[in-house]
């Protein structure tokens, strides 16, 4: 039974939007709005193809839903960003994560909206030591441009909210049962193809930073839709899974599942590391490299989360931990290897191609 007025789902057409649209099934009216189309036929949405950038893009976009499902809308939940790893574009950040994050809530506050729902990033706060945790207080530190820009759009959309009440999920980096975590999938290339650089790490072993299933991500922003009427009228909630996998942990969870043996890996100088990822970027034998010079002055930084505000707010908690999923994203990998690299944007190399066809 759908109730009347409708959700919008911004980056409807990426793999965080489909597992959300999947999750919120078909209870209420979904519009989604993208720059590109859906490559899913999903017949509880509504697609309006619109570029959150364009003033008149947005203004069109918003009149198609008025004049189809009315002027209230139930939720506002807010995916379109831009992401890059490495240095990435700083006028990009501004005019989409930015800019189209103030264009968007500035166009709804034509309509009866009952929730701004904003996916932001635990990035934007400081790291903190093994045996701490951050919390929605920690202090505010982000050190590049995707932090950065959502730090800048989280302070955005208090100022500018007026009276419509706002949710803000601080996630955790997102992963699936087949992967589909670019740090996690080139990891498992690296070790999988027993490259050199799969033993080494300019960091601290002992660090990492905590994942979220999207299962779950979906999971919490359907909570927080259908609460909508009893949360605080302003609410920042840190999603992801309260235990951190240190690199050596993942490394050696890795290697068990593809090998069956233990596995080592030794810390390097970042000047080493920052040279070997520079020329390793400009190779022409290295396609798609994802180490960049840039990711290294970070490798260092270590993330607990402290998701006690969920779990007393949302009455959210993570079904899903990443040491768990592993083992599925590996036999994903075993089972149809070309295709697991070419959905990771990989390249497979020419020691692998036979296997590759097997």
């Amino acid at each position: 039974m759908s109730e009347e007025g409708f959700i919008l789902i911004t980056g409807s057409s990426g793999r965080v939007g489909r597992s959300v649209i999947q999750r919120l099934g078909g209870k209420y009216p979904l519009v989604g709005f993208d720059k590109v189309s859906p490559k899913y036929k999903n017949d509880n949405l509504e697609f309006v193809q619109v570029d959150i950038t364009s003033d008149e893009s947005v203004k069109n976009g918003l009149h198609i839903a008025r004049t189809k499902y009315g002027s209230r809308i139930i939720s506002v939940i807010h995916l379109a960003d831009y992401y890059c790893f490495g240095e990435g574009a700083p006028s990009l950040y501004q005019k989409i994560s930015v800019e189209g994050t103030e264009r968007v809530l500035q166009e709804v506050q034509k309509f009866d909206t009952e929730q701004f729902l904003f996916s932001s990033t635990q990035l934007i706060y400081a790291p903190c030591p093994v045996g701490k945790r951050i919390n929605e207080n920690s202090p505010i530190d982000p050190k590049w441009g995707y932090p950065k820009s959502k730090a800048k759009a989280e302070s955005l959309i208090e100022q500018n909210r007026g009276n419509i009440p706002t949710v803000i999920l601080q996630m955790a980096a997102c992963y699936d049962d087949q992967c589909h975590s670019i740090p996690i999938a080139s990891q498992i290339q690296r070790i999988y193809e027993k490259r050199l650089l799969s033993h080494l790490f300019p960091g601290n072993l002992k660090h990492g930073s905590p994942y979220l299933h999207l299962e779950d991500l979906s999971e919490a922003i359907w909570l927080a839709v259908e609460k909508r009427h009893t949360l605080p009228a302003e609410l920042k909630l840190l999603i992801g899974e309260d235990v951190t996998l240190s690199y050596d942990q993942m490394q050696k969870l890795i290697a068990a599942h593809l090998f069956g043996k233990a596995f080592k890996t030794f810390p390097i100088p970042k000047w080493v590391a920052k040279r070997g990822a520079w020329f390793l970027g400009h190779s022409l034998f290295e396609k798609n490299f994802f180490i960049k010079p840039g990711m290294i002055d970070i490798a260092d930084d270590h993330y607990t989360l402290d998701i006690t505000r969920a779990k007393e707010i949302l009455g959210w908690a993570p079904r899903n931990f990443v040491g768990h999923s592993l083992p599925k994203m590996i036999k994903a990998l075993k089972a149809n290897l070309k295709g697991w690299y070419k959905a990771h944007n990989l390249t497979l190399p020419h020691s692998l191609h036979d296997k590759g066809q097997k």
